[in-house]
């Protein structure tokens, strides 16, 4: 199965505000039909009214653009993930926020796999690091080796050194190597010694971690769960899905899935950087501060979130206009996604977690409770 057909069009000039690299094949001109979007709670308000605002026909254009090719990824990934376009879209969003993710699910449920296909599809340089107990931080930053020859030390690169790290079973690692990915996750450069070595571009790492089997693994610190732009879950096939993931099993009689490349690292990076053309109406912005400050003051909360949290809203809610072509953020794009980008940096009171009160549902009360705006 071939991926959706785009038609190709002449890539425009860049705005002078936020210069967008030349791709390395023309970028499609419009998208196909709209991608199905993350479920929503929905607002009261018209999200869907032209903003006060007016776009550029180059910005407009470099946006559809955006929405067309990440729906021609998400049709490849589907081949090999079935009945999880809402958790595509998600991931989605991720990348083009340039974040990194984190995966906690059952086993079996597709996070390795998704990953992995998301790479193929991306034509990113992939690496997949196992995290064991005995795993060291050099295993993964690299380390300088002394060349006999030369009479002085030399760098070599660890599997850190890619555009998209799949980080599996992180928490199997001891906290020492689980800190060896701080620096990288929120700088994107690694120190080594006294020299610091920059990542290339783009850098995301996805982690995964089995919610359920707690011995011989290392609970994830707060600082570096506060890092990870999303915290999601895959979940369960439901009967149908599974019995299509059968059926496509039986019929191209091998396990691997061939995934065709749509993008490559140099397109990526210039639709993460059309994103920041989308516009945010200052009652939007003051939404999501509202939402992240209300963290802090809700009595069940021990720690909320940091204004790192709103900055993820920021990018994420432009990251999911983008995906779907358009150039201003609507409520539903934060009210979609803010579970997933704050919800991983609350820490509960100990009497509420005993209770079994879990963050999602703080975040899900106070985006009931916090007035909607109307753009």
């Amino acid at each position: 199965m071939q991926p959706p057909a785009v038609p190709p069009t002449a890539p425009a000039p860049p705005a002078p505000a936020a210069p967008m690299p030349a791709p390395a094949a023309p970028m499609p001109a419009a998208p196909a039909a709209p991608m199905p979007a993350a479920p929503a709670a929905p607002v009261q308000a018209q999200a869907a009214a032209q903003p006060r605002h007016q776009s550029t026909a180059e910005v407009r254009e470099r946006l559809q653009a955006v929405g067309a090719i990440s729906q021609a990824i998400s049709a490849e990934i589907q081949k090999v993930i079935i009945g999880k376009s809402h958790v595509i879209d998600n991931v989605l969003i991720d990348i083009l926020s340039n974040g990194n993710l984190l995966f906690e699910d059952y086993p079996g449920l597709a996070k390795t796999l998704m990953t992995n296909t998301f790479a193929d599809s991306l034509g990113c340089d992939f690496k997949r690091v196992q995290f064991t107990p005995d795993l060291l931080p050099a295993d993964i930053t690299g380390t300088n080796i002394y060349d006999a020859k030369k009479g002085e030390f030399t760098f070599k690169p660890g599997p850190l050194f890619c555009n998209l790290l799949l980080a599996d079973e992180i928490n199997r690692a001891p906290p020492k190597t689980q800190a060896a990915l701080l620096e990288a996750m929120q700088e994107k450069q690694v120190t080594i010694g006294t020299v610091t070595h920059k990542l290339p571009a783009p850098f995301i790492v996805m982690a995964t971690q089995n919610p359920v089997e707690q011995e011989g693994t290392y609970p994830l610190p707060e600082a570096q769960l506060d890092r990870f732009m999303f915290k999601m879950s895959v979940g369960y096939p439901d009967r149908a899905d599974e019995d299509e993931i059968l059926a496509r099993r039986i019929t191209r009689r091998k396990d691997a899935v061939d995934v065709d490349v749509i993008t490559d690292p140099q397109r990526v990076i210039a639709m993460q950087q059309a994103c920041e053309d989308v516009y945010v109406d200052p009652a939007i912005r003051m939404y999501m501060v509202e939402c992240v400050a209300r963290t802090r003051e809700d009595p069940r909360v021990l720690v909320g979130s940091s204004p790192r949290g709103s900055q993820a809203l920021l990018k994420v809610g432009r990251a999911s206009a983008a995906m779907r072509g358009r150039d201003f953020v609507t409520p539903d794009d934060i009210k979609a996604v803010a579970e997933l980008a704050l919800a991983h940096r609350l820490i509960l009171k100990p009497e509420h977690q005993i209770k079994g009160l879990e963050p999602g549902e703080v975040i899900q009360s106070i985006l009931r409770e916090v007035p909607v705006p109307t753009v």
